[in-house]
């Protein structure tokens, strides 16, 4: 269970990347966030007719729905003050981190020195890629606090989708609750700019919507049958991708120093796959 586990975010990491690359090449980024997350809610929104509402979990996608509201808007800060190569390997590698941190001691979830030892990997090339060739303080600042927030919706969906009669109750009033949410207050904070941008984006963001079910709904499954140190931390093998969706398809310069950075995020993961 734990290696299905294991491919499940592996595989939830590598579409994560694509979302937030359709993100990156849109126009106005806050516009755009609002049209993904609403297409999410959209599509999840005939089964909240046979899906019941996870009652046992409701504090935890309380949490969970303004958790996610601060995340969103960090990352668009980070994606409108620098690259994608730059900012994207310091959201996501700090966010394992400050996961496991508070998974275990807040929740007493196990973590084995094998594990710690991936995560340090996937860190230390965080810290590569963000050491040189630095975006700048402002955009670094916007990054880490989205790894800040990535750590702590990571905690709380863990432990609600546990909480919760059935993965697919989580899943389908989460995306529901956080795309209705997420839509209209971005959508009223951008105003026209925002009809503009639907009209000539609603294509990317339709995509990137139904992408958001995938790779969040497969993260979702993935915490129920594993501990959540190991598994948060690779689910950023998203970096990985996100690098080469950087270089290959955004066409931005990547250094030897995100190369490097990329190569030791790449060691971590591959030890925690390595993990039974």
């Amino acid at each position: 269970m734990n290696q299905l586990a294991a491919l499940l975010m592996l595989a939830s990491g590598a579409i994560h990347a694509s979302v937030n690359a359709i993100l990156k090449s849109g126009g106005d980024k806050m516009s755009s966030r609002a049209l993904i997350d609403g297409f999410s809610a959209l599509l999840v929104l005939p089964f909240a007719c046979v899906v019941p509402f996870p009652q046992d979990a409701a504090v935890w996608l309380a949490g969970s729905m303004l958790t996610h509201l601060f995340y969103l808007l960090c990352l668009v800060k980070a994606f409108e003050a620098a690259d994608m190569s730059a900012v994207y390997p310091v959201m996501r590698g700090s966010a394992p981190v400050i996961a496991s941190a508070v998974a275990v001691i807040l929740f007493g979830e196990p973590i084995s020195w094998a594990v710690a030892g991936g995560i340090a990997l996937v860190s230390l090339g965080t810290l590569a890629v963000a050491w040189w060739n630095a975006p700048g303080l402002k955009a670094i600042g916007w990054a880490l606090a989205t790894g800040a927030m990535t750590a702590l919706y990571t905690v709380i969906d863990a432990k609600g989708v546990r909480a919760a009669p059935s993965a697919e109750s989580y899943f389908v009033w989460f995306f529901l609750a956080l795309g209705l949410c997420i839509a209209l207050v971005f959508a009223v904070w951008r105003g026209p700019v925002f009809l503009l941008t639907a009209r000539s984006q609603w294509k990317p963001g339709l995509i990137a919507g139904a992408l958001s079910l995938v790779t969040y709904g497969l993260a979702l499954f993935a915490y129920r049958l594993g501990d959540v140190p190991r598994l948060a931390a690779l689910r950023e093998s998203s970096i990985l991708f996100g690098v080469g969706i950087a270089v290959f398809v955004l066409k931005e310069q990547v250094g030897k120093a995100r190369l490097a950075g990329a190569a030791l995020i790449a060691a971590g993961t591959g030890l925690l796959l390595a993990l039974r």
